[in-house]
C-alpha cells in the first residue's frame, strides 16, 4: 500500500513538474519567440535544473510543440470566455476589440500566441508546425460558429478574414515602435471590421 502511494505522489509530482515546465515554456516562446528560447533558459525560469529536462521530453521538439498547444489552448480559452459572456448580438465586435486592445497588445507573453510566434512558424518542426495549425482552424471555427446567419461557405470566409485581420493588425501594432501608429493600426481594422459598432 505505502509503495502505491509513494509511486502516486511521484506520479502526481512529475505531472506537476511537467506542467510547470509547459507554463514556463509557453510563456517563454511568446515573449522571445522560438528561437530565442532555449531549454536551459526555460528549466531555470521553471526553477528546475537543466538535467532534468529528458525525464519530461524527449527533444527540444516535443517540449516546444506541447508548449505551443497550451499557447494555443490559452488564446482559445480567452476567445470562449468572451463569447461566453457576451450577448450574440455583440460577441464578434467584442471579441475584436478585446483582442486589439491596449492591454492584449502589451501583454506578449499571455496574449495570442500566433500573433506572438505567426512568423516563426513556417521554420519550425513539423509537430510544432501541426499543433499551431490545428489550434488556428480551431480559432477560425469559432468564429464561423458565430456566423450561423450566412451560408456556410460565406461564413468559413468570413471567419478566415476575420482571423488573418485580427492576428496581422496585432502583429503590426505590436512590431511598430510609434504608439499612435499601433492605435492607427488597431483603430482602422476595427472601423472597417465593424463600422457600425466602433
Amino acid at each position: 500500500m505505502k509503495n502505491r502511494t509513494a509511486k502516486k505522489d511521484g506520479c502526481n509530482r512529475k505531472e506537476l513538474t511537467h506542467t510547470r515546465i509547459l507554463e514556463t515554456a509557453a510563456r517563454a516562446i511568446r515573449r522571445s519567440g522560438y528561437s530565442g528560447t532555449g531549454v536551459a533558459d526555460i528549466m531555470k525560469e521553471a526553477g528546475l535544473t537543466h538535467g532534468g529536462f529528458y525525464a519530461h521530453f524527449a527533444s527540444r521538439d516535443q517540449m516546444l510543440a506541447e508548449a505551443a498547444d497550451l499557447a494555443g489552448a490559452e488564446t482559445f480559452a480567452i476567445f470562449e470566455q468572451v463569447l461566453a459572456t457576451t450577448p450574440k448580438e455583440q460577441r464578434l465586435s467584442t471579441l475584436m476589440r478585446a483582442y486589439l486592445s491596449n492591454e492584449h497588445t502589451e501583454n506578449i507573453e499571455m496574449g495570442c500566441s500566433f500573433a506572438a510566434l505567426g512568423s516563426e512558424m513556417h521554420r519550425q518542426a513539423p509537430e510544432v508546425r501541426a499543433v499551431s495549425t490545428r489550434r488556428i482552424k480551431e480559432m477560425i471555427s469559432l468564429i464561423e460558429g458565430q456566423l450561423s446567419d450566412q451560408s456556410q461557405s460565406k461564413a468559413h470566409e468570413e471567419a478566415l478574414v476575420m482571423v488573418a485581420m485580427m492576428v496581422g493588425t496585432l502583429m503590426l501594432a505590436r512590431a511598430v515602435d510609434d504608439p499612435e501608429l499601433s492605435i492607427e493600426f488597431r483603430q482602422a481594422a476595427l472601423q472597417h471590421a465593424m463600422p457600425n459598432n466602433v
